[in-house]
């Protein structure tokens, strides 16, 4: 399939005319791309309460509701359509840990092709399973999605294998764009806002192509987590950029880059784009599951929680808001996480650091100071000094005013007390870690890293920080993701902060230093 730029059209006549092309040569693309023989016509469902809520009308489209739970398998079965007879005989790859993986998957066992899915070794067994059950041969390579797309462009070219591309592909656009088709057609009356969200842009670029060239009146808002704004940084740099690092817990839309193909489509064809943090999607979570009784993944909600921020920053009221649900390969372990992070992104629990007197009565008069608000969490240990800290979780009915209100109360009663509930340490580490400090450590370093979950990892850690440098501290979470959270302290003299960084870049883990975190000062403490 022919993209854009090497249309004959396309390269004659006025501007207007080179659009009024490209965008012919997309609808026709998006038209004729065969993906019902696997794929269904999603439903595209009112969310009553969250509509009530907002004083907006809010429309979600059912793309969890795809064969695999996602959208992928559209935009890989039309790649696998415009094979050759001689490709479809060597058979394709495709690297990803997660929803294209069972597209590809999926589309190949239907058209008869053999297909090899390179995935990291981290890859939660679910689905790895999943992928083998639709047919296809897993190959676990390597702890990051890089490890594994390097090892699978050596293997397709080893094998003569055709690489079918996640999102940066003609094909895969156009086949992703069937969802703004069908949105379209489903909705009879005017929308406002349509909310897609982007990791590699393959969706965002097929779906803004067809809006854009039958209603270009419909907003259409890119949504990306704000720690993997690759599409962001594109928009201000005026190209595709790199990002040194991204965050892991939408794994969907964890991608460095933008693509290339993709970019060239969405930078004139969308109206902005809205980045949510992982608590606003983890709300979002919760209010599909409120309106429909169904679980989507963290990227499944990130347009949702992206319309939701952009209707409260803009103020707009009546509109005909949707937002695309894009899947729901939820791995059941992560339940209990956000849970923990949805009452937060909405402003239902508030979580402080609170200075008491030890002393007889002083744990009944904070609990006073309180009053009858429901606590949600109560962390407190005896310290032999005439100050003992308390880490408090209360339950909000008034979001921001009341949280404000609370820490005024408590000021005025007389207790120091600091406003942890934005503070991420705090609220993944520090409520399971409350104890007080080592005093005796004259210089303790306290470290944030993420895990690999897969066998060796600790050991890993340990042959490389482990053996010189004393550890101080060491908490582990997971979460049922492919990299669990870890915070380690360290006993570093000062005169060693130039070998431990060389320690720590040998090591190759992400990492970020929290030592001057206040909420760890406060509750675990530091020597140094």
């Amino acid at each position: 399939m022919s993209t854009p730029d090497t249309l004959p059209e396309a390269r004659t006549g006025t501007q207007a005319e080179r659009q009024a092309a490209e965008a012919s040569h997309w609808l026709r693309a998006i038209l004729t791309a065969p993906v019902y023989d696997v794929a269904r016509r999603s439903p595209l469902d009112e969310a009553p309460r969250l509509s009530r809520r907002l004083d907006n009308r809010v429309w979600l489209k059912r793309e969890d509701l795809q064969p695999v739970f996602s959208f992928k398998l559209r935009g890989a079965y039309n790649r696998l359509c415009q094979l050759s007879a001689e490709e479809r005989e060597r058979g394709v790859l495709a690297v990803s840990a997660g929803n294209h993986a069972q597209g590809v998957a999926l589309g190949a066992r239907e058209l008869g092709i053999d297909a090899v899915i390179v995935m990291p070794a981290t890859t939660p067994q679910i689905k790895v399973s999943a992928v083998q059950a639709l047919g296809a041969t897993a190959v676990l390579h390597g702890d990051s999605y890089d490890d594994a797309a390097a090892h699978g462009r050596e293997l397709a070219q080893r094998d003569g294998r055709t690489l079918v591309h996640p999102y940066d592909d003609a094909a895969v656009i156009a086949g992703q764009g069937t969802v703004a088709m069908e949105l379209l057609a489903q909705h009879r009356g005017k929308i406002d806002a349509i909310f897609v969200p982007v990791g590699g842009g393959g969706l965002c670029a097929g779906m803004a192509a067809y809006i854009k060239a039958l209603d270009p009146a419909v907003k259409v808002i890119a949504v990306e987590p704000d720690d993997a704004a690759c599409l962001k940084a594109a928009m201000e740099a005026g190209k595709p950029v790199r990002l040194d690092q991204v965050g892991l817990f939408v794994d969907g839309c964890a991608v460095r880059q933008i693509g290339t193909l993709n970019f060239e489509v969405i930078r004139e064809r969308i109206d902005g784009v809205v980045t949510v943090d992982a608590d606003q999607i983890c709300a979002a979570i919760r209010d599909v599951f409120e309106d429909t009784r169904s679980i989507v993944e963290p990227a499944g909600a990130l347009a949702l929680a992206g319309l939701k921020r952009w209707a409260a920053e803009t103020g707009g009221k009546g509109q005909e808001l949707v937002a695309v649900l894009s899947g729901a390969n939820m791995n059941f372990d992560r339940l209990g996480h956000i849970t923990e992070r949805a009452v937060i992104g909405e402003q239902h629990e508030a979580l402080f650091g609170v200075t008491i007197p030890e002393r007889p009565g002083s744990f009944l008069d904070f609990c006073r100071a309180i009053g009858r608000r429901p606590v949600t969490e109560f962390n407190y240990r005896y310290h032999a000094s005439v100050a003992a800290q308390v880490y408090v979780g209360i339950q909000l009915k008034g979001g921001m005013a009341e949280r404000s209100a609370i820490r005024s109360a408590l000021t005025e009663a007389g207790y120091a007390c600091a406003d942890y509930t934005d503070n991420d340490v705090a609220r993944q580490h520090v409520r399971h870690l409350v104890g007080g400090p080592a005093r005796e450590l004259q210089r303790e370093r306290l470290l944030r890293f993420e895990f690999p979950e897969r066998p060796g990892a600790l050991l890993q850690f340990l042959d490389t920080l482990g053996t010189r440098w004393n550890i101080t501290l060491f908490h582990y979470r997971n979460h049922g993701a492919a990299y669990g959270r870890v915070l380690a302290g360290f006993d570093v003299a000062e005169g060693d902060d130039a070998a431990f960084a060389a320690e720590l870049e040998r090591l190759g883990f992400w990492w970020v230093d929290e030592t001057a975190n206040p909420a760890l000062r406060q509750f675990v403490g530091s020597g140094g």
